[in-house]
């Protein structure tokens, strides 16, 4: 009686962690589904920006020498202010960010347009030139979730506190990717969100790890005296 009952209690632990083992692959599963088709999403957005980018820029260069004909013609008062207008409101696309990347480039200018509808006071100094060995999707994983972390805890701030800085550049054999803002003091906060979809948030973070570990790098996160810092090193592969 004591054999079939000590048989028992261990098929019953057996069936037990065997339940409990699927259960955590299946999860498992469906993380890695929702990663993957997260990812692909935000790569053909921008995919499809940078289309739309090579078109603008034909349309801006025709757009700049058309206008600089008219404002050394003698027009009317009237047509001269028209065209003042429209090289003020193009002006903005001088200010384009180059990073010596095209798809980077797409990426920080999407994302400074953001922080500036939301008054946040956004800086970026990058050299990606002669970085080739990223793939397209993975610089979307590391500076299109990492800002977008960073604009997401800065409007929690108050305006004038609202600061992001993205700095990425080689140093000696390693690519630096720095992202840094402003947060609350509050030591917890940078394990909670105030999305709805906290499950799909906190993949962003797991996505940018999982990317810099593909290149053999590490991504690590400080929260200390008001900031979140976001720092990728990655090595450089030898020719």
């Amino acid at each position: 009686m004591d054999l079939v009952t000590s048989f028992l209690g261990v098929f019953f632990i057996i069936q037990f962690l065997y339940s409990r083992n699927v259960s955590f692959l299946r999860e498992q599963e469906q993380k890695d589904k929702l990663q993957i088709a997260q990812l692909q999403q935000q790569y053909a957005y921008y995919r499809d920006k940078a289309k739309n980018e090579e078109c603008i820029r034909s349309i801006y260069h025709d757009m700049k020498n058309h206008l600089l004909v008219l404002e050394g013609s003698h027009g009317t008062e009237a047509a001269c202010k028209m065209v003042q207008q429209l090289r003020s409101q193009i002006a903005g696309y001088e200010d384009y960010i180059h990073t010596g990347n095209d798809f980077l480039d797409i990426i920080i200018r999407d994302k400074a347009e953001k922080a500036r509808e939301k008054c946040i006071d956004f800086s970026a100094s990058l050299d990606f030139s002669n970085i080739d060995f990223i793939e397209p999707l993975d610089i979307s994983t590391f500076f299109g979730n990492g800002i977008d972390n960073a604009i997401e805890a800065s409007e929690g701030l108050a305006e004038d506190e609202r600061v992001i800085l993205v700095k990425a550049r080689k140093v000696q054999d390693f690519v630096s990717i720095l992202i840094e803002n402003n947060c609350t003091d509050d030591p917890h906060s940078g394990s909670r969100t105030t999305k709805t979809d906290t499950f799909l948030h906190g993949l962003g973070i797991s996505n940018m790890k999982k990317a810099a570990e593909k290149y053999n790098g590490i991504c690590t996160t400080v929260q200390k005296n008001g900031k979140f810092t976001m720092k990728i090193l990655l090595p450089v592969p030898k020719r």
